[in-house]
């Protein structure tokens, strides 16, 4: 049988099987019946993107591996942990950034959850390092359909971002190279977020390179010696120095990182 996302989609029926038993003509009957998440005329699936709730953040998980959408993806590569920035309890050493028309922001189960308006994101508050260092994070598109966990970062006087999933859901890359956005440059990729599926995401700020990786596929490697480097003109101005943002999308993120490299 074919395996799902979150849920299992069969349709209500019956089957019935007759084995003649031999000589004496008796039949045995067996009906098998199934429910659960439906098309057409049932009633709604719960399963449906958007509708996971921010806590759990996942819902209708496949039996076989339950809870798993709370889980990391599986480690690649042993990747050094650096410093927790994120107490997972408040906002403490973090503020709302003030993005016209943001959603509210809570932390909840270890999370901090930004709910869906024009832009919301939140600020780190205290030093971080500008060059040599290492940023690692969770992310997870609660509900929604654009970026959810974009990163704005600095690349020593000057910021970039890596965007998670933007124009319309899929699209990861530096915003921007040389006046590139992260849909039109050599980073452009695109990845098919699932809502309620948590991602592990990485960034490496070097001299002469920035690099990214998603749940450890490298999705960056920019060789930023003689580029422009800088963040794309707008509202995301406001995430500098240091800021995590989700645009019209309720995002959750947790198990913030930094790590100064050698």
């Amino acid at each position: 049988m074919k395996r799902m996302s979150w849920c299992f989609p069969f349709r209500a029926g019956k089957a019935r099987f007759f084995l003649p038993t031999l000589g004496l003509g008796l039949s045995l009957v067996l009906i098998c019946t199934s429910g659960g998440c439906k098309s057409g005329k049932s009633a709604a699936c719960p399963c449906k993107s958007g509708q996971a709730a921010a806590a759990g953040c996942g819902t209708c998980p496949t039996p076989a591996v339950a809870g798993a959408t709370n889980a990391p993806a599986p480690a690649e590569e042993e990747v050094e942990e650096g410093e927790l920035i994120f107490d997972g309890q408040s906002l403490k050493g973090w503020k709302i950034t003030p993005f016209a028309g943001h959603g509210e922001v809570e932390v909840k189960d270890g999370k901090i959850i930004l709910h869906e308006g024009i832009m919301t994101g939140v600020n780190y508050t205290n030093p971080i390092p500008r060059m040599n260092y290492e940023v690692t994070w969770e992310g997870c598109r609660v509900a929604g359909t654009d970026f959810f966990a974009s990163l704005t970062f600095p690349v020593g006087e000057t910021h970039c971002t890596l965007i998670t999933g933007g124009w319309g859901g899929g699209v990861v890359g530096i915003s921007s190279i040389d006046s590139m956005d992260a849909s039109e440059n050599e980073t452009t990729q695109f990845i098919a977020f699932e809502n309620g599926r948590w991602y592990r995401f990485r960034v490496r700020v070097t001299p002469d390179k920035i690099e990214a990786w998603v749940d450890n596929k490298k999705v960056a490697n920019v060789n930023t010696k003689g580029k422009k480097i800088d963040v794309r003109p707008g509202e995301i101005e406001e995430s500098r120095p240091f800021g995590f943002a989700a645009w019209s999308t309720t995002g959750a993120i947790k198990n913030v990182r930094i790590r100064k490299l050698d």
